[in-house]
């Protein structure tokens, strides 16, 4: 990739697949935002671009590198895949270009200093924490085998529901059908891998929606 590529790239403005930043943030923070892209569509961070889209480089190129790469190895598993280079702006200033992938092995987590770990996704341009619900589609899709399931009457109702409003959440499941949440998520989760339904993450509450033809759950 070139100083052009970059240029190119980040007129596109920050959003699913792309975020700016002047230089590399605390160790949690930037580790929390390149799971969230490796668990989503992947995408491209740009270190030593503004908000605002100026590309002003980073002054130290290779003490960037080592504090992202520190990021990387210690607070993300299971580990991330990337490609990671720099690209020269003028004097001593490069930009440096991290490319994550969307990774087969999501999801994947970061690791809080008190050893939690949190699964993130992103949205627009944030990243968000991953509903249970997410995670157990993530996992899912690790096995190709083909998932199906019987209506019944509560399923019939979702997809009435659905028809006249477009969308749903696990807590209007549950309120709907009049079941458990535990066994509303399992139900609309079991829903998505038969690809009946489409998972949407939120940045407020995840929600369904009828499956449209060659989507994914995010």
């Amino acid at each position: 990739m070139n100083l052009d590529d970059v240029k190119r790239l980040v007129a596109q403005g920050e959003g699913l697949t792309i975020e700016f930043k002047r230089k590399v943030p605390q160790a949690e923070r930037i580790a929390k935002e390149l799971i969230a892209l490796a668990n989503t569509e992947g995408g491209h961070v740009f270190f030593g671009v503004d908000d605002d889209g100026t590309i002003t480089g980073v002054k130290d190129a290779v003490e960037e590198e080592y504090a992202l790469l520190e990021a990387i190895n210690q607070r993300c598993v299971p580990p991330l895949s990337f490609e990671l280079e720099r690209v020269f702006v003028k004097g001593r200033r490069d930009v440096l270009v991290l490319f994550i992938p969307k990774s087969p092995k999501r999801p994947h987590y970061l690791v809080h200093e008190d050893g939690q770990r949190v699964a993130y996704l992103r949205v627009d341009e944030m990243s968000v924490e991953a509903s249970k619900e997410a995670i157990r589609i993530m996992k899912a899709e690790r096995d190709p085998t083909d998932t199906s399931f019987r209506f019944g009457d509560n399923e019939l109702k979702l997809m009435r529901y659905l028809d006249a409003y477009g969308r749903i959440t696990v807590d209007q499941y549950a309120d709907l059908a009049g079941i458990p949440r535990k066994v509303a998520s399992q139900t609309l989760v079991l829903m998505v891998r038969a690809r009946v339904l489409d998972f949407h993450a939120n940045d407020r509450q995840d929600f369904f929606t009828t499956a449209v033809a060659g989507t994914s759950a995010s």
